[in-house]
């Protein structure tokens, strides 16, 4: 079995800290799963505010 990228993961922990201010050891207890729903809800975020700076 290949284990996920650690440099990935990194990326991931990086994200959700800078976004959120979440620690990283309380990041680092979600599953893979529920990380990535968090990256995705953030760039959804970040994809919102970015369009209405646009109008």
């Amino acid at each position: 079995m290949i284990g996920y990228p650690l440099e990935r993961l990194y990326e991931e922990v990086a994200y959700i800290a800078y976004h959120f201010h979440w620690q990283r050891a309380d990041i680092m207890l979600l599953d893979h799963l529920e990380r990535q729903e968090w990256v995705n809800e953030i760039a959804t975020i970040n994809r919102r505010l970015n369009e209405a700076a646009d109008r």
